[in-house]
């Protein structure tokens, strides 16, 4: 029995549909669900966006664990790293390269003729393939091209280092034996695993499939959800009920695609629209997130706080923000700073706290003494302040021999009773950029100078 491959668009689909849109855990969501089922591979929409992409994707990748996961390079060598960039740290990544190959397609987009366009592909497939093993080239209008110039194109991908073929039907007006017909032609011409991607605008794709399945097609193409695709349901039900009599099997598992795309798909469609944002003009005060805001409401929000932080650190804070909102309706700016002390730019430890010693009296200066390691060397200092706090602090600039400027320092307790959790959370700047740091103790200066030196660790690190 002959196993055809299935890769599920359902990610893409949803991103072209301008109508559609998907929160950063709906996406993670939908590429598990996908991974669940059994899809062999899993597409991605082009990179628009790539600081953002880059940890939706990247996420993506480490949630997915037996799918291939493929990404279009676009149409520069830039766009091919930043593509490779976003997938590089997948299982089985995958770089396709889509271009037109119908003349009219191709002379409106691309202001190109059959050879200009020969030799962009054999540009990007080259591209792609120092950057990716696994190279896919996708025909996108195949059924409207002239049938020579198609197979010339599926040559020059191949001769370049495409391992797989995409033929696509995006006008869906394509009898099933005009799919069988142009499958089995490019098959035998050359020769590669080959996929086909067909529009359902006539009700035909299911049938199209089929055919192009027994014409020699090694995989199809489907989507969860979508009004002009083949969906991914349909075609396992298809296989189920008539796959020994075809002699093909695929990994889908129907059970869990009936569960799975009604509980995911169903719950995407109800909820994507309108979206809890983040205005564009914010200041750290007007900080209001939710479950519904965005990565980039969370991103926007953390650059009107002050901090500029990676694209991963961004990433980190999202997701902490996701689980705090599961239980917590809301948060503001105190909360989401202390999102970004807990989660952000985590730095190994160069210096750790030994000991401290501090007192207090309502009648003269507070005074502190602080130990603390670097280097297998035990630095102290000790200094008096407004507070033990305030005099703990200074006694840590003593020992490191350097002053930072506290821009804001917040404590709260974290659990109830005498013997309450308290959290600090300590905002240094230095060289005009924020640090900031948190700590949780019993003791509340504990907190606080634990506070300080995660902080303090941060700079350092960062300053090599």
């Amino acid at each position: 029995m002959r196993k055809i491959s299935v890769c599920d668009f359902t990610l893409r689909q949803l991103a072209e549909e301008e109508r559609k849109d998907i929160l950063f855990r709906e996406k993670i969501s939908v590429a598990a669900c996908i991974d669940n089922f059994g899809a062999d591979k899993i597409e991605l929409a082009a990179v628009k966006s790539p600081r953002e992409d880059a940890i939706v994707y990247k996420t993506i990748a480490g949630v997915v664990k037996n799918s291939s996961l493929a990404v279009p390079v676009g149409y520069t060598e830039e766009s091919v790293n930043t593509a490779w960039e976003c997938v590089s740290t997948a299982k089985d990544p995958c770089l396709q390269v889509v271009l037109p190959v119908a003349t009219a397609q191709m002379e409106y987009s691309f202001r190109a003729k059959e050879g200009v366009m020969l030799e962009n592909i054999a540009t990007l497939v080259s591209l792609a393939k120092k950057k990716c093993p696994n190279v896919e080239f996708v025909a996108q209008d195949a059924t409207r091209a002239d049938g020579e110039f198609l197979k010339k194109a599926c040559l020059a991908a191949k001769e370049n280092g495409a391992v797989c073929i995409t033929l696509c039907d995006d006008a869906g007006s394509s009898f099933p034996e005009e799919i069988a017909e142009m499958v089995a032609s490019v098959k035998k011409e050359c020769g590669l695993p080959l996929y086909v991607s067909l529009s359902d605008r006539a009700n035909m794709a299911v049938a199209g499939a089929v055919s192009a399945v027994k014409a020699g097609a090694d995989g199809v193409k489907t989507s969860m959800v979508g009004e002009a695709v083949m969906l991914t349901e349909k075609f396992a039900q298809t296989v189920s009920a008539k796959g020994t009599a075809l002699d093909i099997c695929t990994s889908l598992k129907l059970t869990e695609i009936h569960r799975d795309i009604r509980n995911t798909a169903e719950h995407i469609l109800m909820n994507a629209g309108s979206r809890g944002t983040v205005s564009e003009e914010i200041s750290g005060a007007d900080v209001f997130l939710d479950a519904e805001s965005s990565l980039a409401d969370v991103t926007k929000a953390i650059a009107a706080l002050g901090y500029e932080l990676s694209d991963e650190d961004n990433g980190k804070v999202y997701k902490a923000l996701a689980q705090v909102c599961e239980k917590k309706h809301s948060v503001g700016s105190k909360e989401l700073e202390a999102l970004i002390a807990s989660n952000a730019m985590q730095v190994p430890s160069t210096y750790h706290m030994i000991s401290y010693v501090a007192n207090c009296s309502n009648i003269g200066s507070s005074m502190a003494q602080v130990s603390l390691e670097y280097n297998g060397d035990t630095l102290s200092g000790v200094a008096t302040g407004d507070g033990p706090i305030d005099s703990a602090f200074r006694a840590i600039e003593q020992s490191v021999g350097h002053h930072y400027e506290l821009d804001d320092f917040q404590v709260q307790a974290v659990t109830q009773g005498k013997e309450a959790l308290g959290s600090a959370l300590v905002r240094l700047r230095n060289n005009g950029k924020l640090y900031s740091g948190n700590g949780l103790s019993t003791d509340i200066v504990g907190a606080s100078i634990r506070a300080y030196i995660n902080a303090l660790n941060k700079i350092v690190y960062e300053e090599g």
